[in-house]
């Protein structure tokens, strides 16, 4: 049996926790951010976690996780 390939995007863009939930980055923070406001781009510092339906789309991707 072949060894499964894991996708390099979705390695560099989720984090997999000790606990085995998905870890993941905020969206609307790469650019254009002098529109936002002080407190908007505050929050968009703290990470979040996948939610299970999106998850288990993602452990597809990243077999040895």
């Amino acid at each position: 049996m072949p060894k499964l390939k894991t996708n390099k995007s979705a390695r560099k863009r989720f984090k997999i926790t000790k606990s085995g939930k998905l870890k993941k980055r905020s969206a609307r923070r790469g650019h254009l951010l002098r529109k936002k406001s002080r407190k908007a781009k505050r929050k968009l510092r703290q990470s979040s976690y996948l939610s299970s339906v999106d998850a288990k789309r993602i452990r597809r991707l990243l077999p040895y996780g």
